[in-house]
């Protein structure tokens, strides 16, 4: 198949900077390396046979892991991350703190993970990424994936002059993994001597997405008007991707994933923008970030902050208007800031979404982000 992101201006693939394997562990015996690679094998072909579906059985649907927003950890909502199965493959979309444990907990297949997806490297939204190939990678049966799957995520296009880098140069997705291998490197590295183990990052295929170069875009201009771009397209879905404004943050994307069953679009964290409106055109469902400003001031916030919360973020009060500009079939409501249900109320959250699509003329449907909600999607 060739899936299509309708109403889209097509921009060719998006730069991208791939890492390739790094001799992090060059100090292990030769023996244990090479036991280690003969365990891999037996291991990769074994995932040959382990991909899942579905639990619904449906070839397309969305489980939100976690919903809340915000690095502060809750006990109520984990970390924001969403999981979209397709045919059998999963792709996870951010990686919040608990989203290796939701997603066990979500009934999916550790040998279906196929791809995750970063929408910008806040710590809240890449948290648990690591831990996926930490914990994961080469471990046996339905808990451990064994063969490489790709990362895509924000490549290292610097911050604004006036944000000061204490560490140096702001990584991308590609140095922060690799800088990452680099501090966990005792866990692998006696695992493989005792050859019990591998070295997770030969089963990571991590690339940097950069924006197209006409775009324009720099961290003074994070998100001018453009058209999507395609980030990666096989067989079972094409993504494509545009930039968000989310205050210094630079790049901060959008993905959409368009597959023959239906089409799922993320918001990332983003004030209101033309660009999700475009990217979201006749999607069957938009999974949009949300922010209660009354909300926020219960929790005796400073007001500089609230201001700054209320800049980068979306007031579930435009989600109304957004969904209905773009036309899409359903609007779900996540990384819900705040995501307290003793702030906030799930019941006042419905009412917000419910208010907000009838003043926005959005007559689709709306859901209200929980985690662990599993979602089938189809036309």
């Amino acid at each position: 198949m060739s899936p299509s992101n309708r109403d889209a201006a097509e921009a060719g693939p998006a730069p991208q900077q791939t890492a390739t394997r790094r001799t992090m562990l060059a100090g292990l015996a030769a023996t244990a390396a090479a036991a280690a690679g003969q365990w891999s094998g037996t291991q990769t072909a074994a995932a040959a046979t382990a991909r899942s579906v579905s639990r619904s059985g449906a070839p397309l649907s969305l489980t939100l892991l976690g919903t809340n927003a915000g690095p502060a950890p809750l006990a109520t909502r984990y970390g924001i991350s969403s999981a979209l199965v397709v045919n059998g493959r999963t792709y996870v979309v951010d990686c919040g703190r608990g989203a290796v444990s939701q997603y066990l907990r979500a009934g999916l297949s550790m040998p279906s993970l196929t791809g995750i997806f970063l929408t910008h490297l806040h710590a809240d939204h890449v948290v648990d990424y690591f831990a996926f190939p930490m914990l994961a990678a080469g471990a046996s049966g339905g808990v451990g994936f064994a063969a490489p799957i790709a990362v895509h995520g924000p490549g290292p296009a610097g911050v604004d002059s006036t944000v000061a880098a204490a560490s140096g140069p702001v990584p991308g997705t590609v140095a922060m993994t690799e800088l990452a291998a680099r501090a966990y490197a005792a866990s692998p590295t006696f695992f493989m001597s005792e050859h019990a183990g591998i070295d997770p990052m030969t089963l990571l295929r991590v690339h940097d997405v950069l924006p197209p170069a006409s775009t324009g875009a720099s961290a003074t201009d994070t998100a001018p008007d453009m058209a999507p771009f395609t980030v990666m397209e096989d067989d079972d879905v094409k993504v494509t991707a545009v930039l968000v404004p989310h205050g210094a943050v630079f790049p901060a994307y959008a993905y959409r994933f368009d597959t023959e069953h239906g089409s799922v679009v993320f918001s990332g964290d983003t004030a209101p923008t033309s660009n999700v409106v475009g990217l979201a055109r006749h999607a069957d469902v938009l999974v949009h970030e949300a922010v209660y400003p009354a909300g926020l001031a219960g929790l005796g916030l400073p007001q500089a902050l609230i201001d700054h919360i209320l800049a980068t973020h979306t007031d579930v009060a435009d989600l109304g208007r957004i969904a209905a500009q773009a036309g899409v079939r359903t609007l779900v409501a996540t990384h819900l800031g705040p995501g307290d249900p003793a702030v906030v109320p799930d019941a006042t959250w419905r009412r917000l979404l419910k208010d907000s699509a009838r003043r926005g003329g959005f007559t689709g449907r709306v859901v209200l982000g929980e985690d662990l909600l599993h979602l089938p999607v189809g036309r």
